[in-house]
């Protein structure tokens, strides 16, 4: 594209016409706007919580939040002249939502804290909620009050329910593709106040989950309710979810697609709000990683990028590390929807990617790192500025004759091992010994972004070919960012990483194995 921004901008963004399936009125707000310079109606926001709601900062240009100028002149400032921006969905985006509830039984509020206070905001008419989520929460609202539900009192720490949860799925196989979207159905999590299910308030808590499926579930008038989890916590911290979860009513397993894969998501599970939005830059991405490729997914969650390329780019290999040991059923079970012909090796491994990198980096072409807001560890970013300092393809020689000599005695590895998952290839042979070659990056934190993006250009180590941003939280000043990063091959040379490492490694290893960690 010949501009510096390039917006994808849809004629539905201009004048919404997302059908909605809600039984609950959405009124607007009448907005003026006397100064050209303020913005169009036919990008703003139109919400009546705007004034009291901490969900959105910005009401104005949806489609241009405030930080894209700065990103334009950051990108250009290190060589990017064709950064793009996909404005996206501007209204009905968000289709995953956890919301507080307060109030009273006869008075519930559900919805999000006022900025900076514990004060809660009924947000009945959001609009950025998905319709289907507007629409559950009214169910889930009425209920409350039929059926004498006390919600929570932080103060006081009594009351029944704490929060709801609710995730869309917009994937129906019996709905044709265009209709998917709108008519997609909530997995509703109530997050109750006690221990488990045979507490004293577990009578109300099957009460109102009955209520939410006779009145949204597939035998009502309008069916809207995929399942009915419950999740017990007790906490008084300020931690959403407890670690018991229940599932009550519905379907157990939560489908959609993304990425051209099928993906299984538990509610216990990390996921994309904004699932169009994610959809696309997974799409960007794809284009980035050579067919047959090796890869490595850090930060790989339930490894929905690493299935993605798996089926989309027909990779050699993909190998996803993720630290939190509850992704992976939901891994394995979107791993058994992959199209049979699929041939690649593919493992999951519970594991930190920041202790010793080198060993997960090594035998990818691609590594994809989408980490938390703060960004990539300092030890991941070392190790990525070292990787052009070493032989792009290390001895097999050495390599095997490693594998016969030393006995795996690392911790973190025997325990990656034993919680992993791993499908070989049934015609690729030997795991290839090369290192990356490509850094594909995506971040959620503008500011931790520009700090990593600058170290690893720092010495010239890598050089950053391509940006581009898409509008995952419109209503906000952020940008979800995917940035692709190459390395600087001129500086190769033949110094083997493992025998850079290998002293620190023998030290930090005897240490661990002496504190018995």
């Amino acid at each position: 594209m010949a501009s510096s921004f390039a917006f994808a901008v849809h004629p539905s963004f201009i004048c919404s016409s997302v059908a909605t399936r809600s039984s609950v009125s959405s009124p607007l707000p009448v907005l003026s706007c006397s100064n050209p310079l303020q913005g169009s109606l036919s990008t703003a926001l139109q919400c009546q919580h705007f004034q009291t709601c901490s969900g959105c900062s910005h009401e104005w240009d949806l489609h241009q939040p405030p930080v894209l100028a700065e990103a334009n002149d950051f990108f250009r400032s290190v060589g990017v002249s064709d950064f793009t921006f996909d404005s996206g969905n501007l209204w009905e985006w968000r289709c995953r939502a956890k919301l507080a509830v307060r109030g009273s039984s006869s008075n519930p509020s559900v919805g999000l804290y006022q900025e900076g206070t514990h004060t809660i905001v009924d947000i009945p008419y959001c609009r950025a909620h998905h319709p289907s989520i507007n629409a559950a929460v009214d169910v889930l609202k009425r209920g409350i009050t039929l059926f004498d539900i006390i919600p929570y009192d932080e103060d006081m720490g009594t009351g029944e329910l704490r929060y709801v949860q609710m995730a869309v799925t917009t994937y129906d196989t019996s709905l044709p593709a265009a209709e998917r979207y709108n008519k997609g159905k909530v997995q509703v999590t109530l997050v109750w106040n006690s221990n488990n299910e045979h507490s004293p308030s577990s009578a109300k808590l099957n009460t109102l989950s009955n209520f939410i499926w006779k009145n949204g579930g597939p035998n009502s008038k309008n069916h809207l309710i995929h399942s009915i989890w419950v999740n017990f916590q007790t906490s008084r911290n300020n931690v959403i979810f407890g670690n018991r979860w229940r599932h009550l009513l519905g379907e157990i397993d939560f489908w959609d697609r993304v990425g051209g894969v099928d993906i299984c998501l538990a509610p216990s599970s990390f996921g994309q709000a904004n699932t169009k939005a994610f959809n696309s830059l997974l799409q960007n991405l794809q284009k980035y990683v050579p067919y047959g490729a090796s890869v490595a997914d850090i930060y790989a969650g339930s490894g929905i990028i690493g299935l993605s390329l798996v089926a989309t780019r027909k990779c050699r290999s993909v190998k996803c590390v993720e630290n939190n040991k509850e992704s992976r059923l939901s891994f394995e079970k979107s791993l058994g929807r992959l199209p049979r012909t699929v041939d690649s090796c593919i493992s999951w491994h519970h594991a930190d990617a920041s202790i010793e990198p080198l060993y997960w980096l090594q035998g990818s072409d691609v590594v994809v790192a989408d980490p938390p807001r703060k960004g990539l560890h300092p030890s991941m970013i070392a190790a990525l500025q070292k990787l052009p300092s070493f032989k792009h393809q290390a001895s097999n020689e050495w390599s095997r004759s490693m594998l016969k000599v030393k006995e795996e005695r690392r911790p973190w590895v025997l325990r990656a091992r034993e919680a992993s998952v791993c499908v070989e290839s049934k015609t690729i042979g030997e795991k290839s010994q090369l290192w990356p070659k490509t850094l594909l990056y995506i971040s959620c934190g503008w500011k931790s972004f520009k700090e990593d993006c600058r170290m690893l250009l720092s010495d010239k180590a890598w050089h950053l070919e391509k940006a581009h941003a898409f509008n995952f939280f419109p209503g906000t000043d952020s940008i979800e960012v995917l940035a692709v990063f190459k390395i600087c091959l001129q500086a190769w040379t033949s110094v083997n990483p493992w025998q850079q490492e290998n002293s620190q490694e023998e030290e930090t290893e005897d240490k661990c194995l002496a504190a018995g960690t």
